[in-house]
């Protein structure tokens, strides 16, 4: 029962960082071991859609996004984190999701999270647009008491943002539990509906 945490910004030690660092630690104290992957300020190559990954499962370009398919199954929940620009997640961890969800497998029944840090406004533009990656896949998304924001233009604004803070923890908390939940349904045969056979639908004839 481990948490994969994904640091989207470009900023190590930021606000998303913050962020991610309470639910850390919050996930310890509940037992639950997690990862953070922080993806750095090297540029990230978006998908090309050449459809290599359909016939191998890994991406064409071999970078952090084959390395992390390859280890999806050590993980129970993914929760991304990202700063707001312009209303939307960061450059670098979109081109990163859309390879990651689109050339890997396995993501159903897996708990997902999305956390999203901001100096005012946008944030809940950006929130929205990282649960989708999460609803695709048939990943049951974990809520808290608000949605997951935190505010401040630095790390240390962002520690005195209590409510945000406070949202961060009861976010850990809920998925600490719903991670107990199902290890539990595993353990009494409870097992993910069956999937049906995908049915793709072009409304252009």
């Amino acid at each position: 029962m481990k948490v994969l945490l994904i640091n989207g910004s470009p900023n190590e030690r930021g606000c998303t960082a913050t962020a991610l660092g309470e639910i850390a630690d919050t996930l310890r104290a509940e037992g639950v071991e997690s990862e953070t992957l922080w993806l750095g300020v090297k540029p990230i190559a978006g998908c090309i859609d050449c459809g290599s990954c359909r016939k191998t499962g890994r991406c064409v370009f071999d970078d952090e996004v084959n390395r992390l398919i390859a280890r999806l199954n050590e993980f129970g929940a993914i929760v991304v984190g990202s700063p707001v620009y312009y209303a939307g997640p960061s450059g670098q961890l979109t081109a990163f999701l859309d390879r990651f969800f689109h050339a890997g497998s396995g993501f159903a029944g897996k708990l997902g999270a999305a956390v999203v840090s901001c100096r005012r406004g946008g944030a809940t533009a950006a929130f929205d647009r990282l649960n989708k990656y999460f609803t695709i896949n048939s990943m049951p998304v974990v809520s808290s008491q608000y949605w997951n924001q935190v505010h401040g233009y630095t790390a240390d604004d962002v520690r005195k943002d209590g409510e945000g803070l406070q949202t961060m923890r009861t976010l850990a908390r809920n998925m600490a539990w719903l991670l107990r939940c199902i290890e539990l349904g595993k353990q009494n045969g409870i097992t993910m509906p069956e999937a049906e056979p995908r049915i793709q639908t072009n409304f252009i004839r």
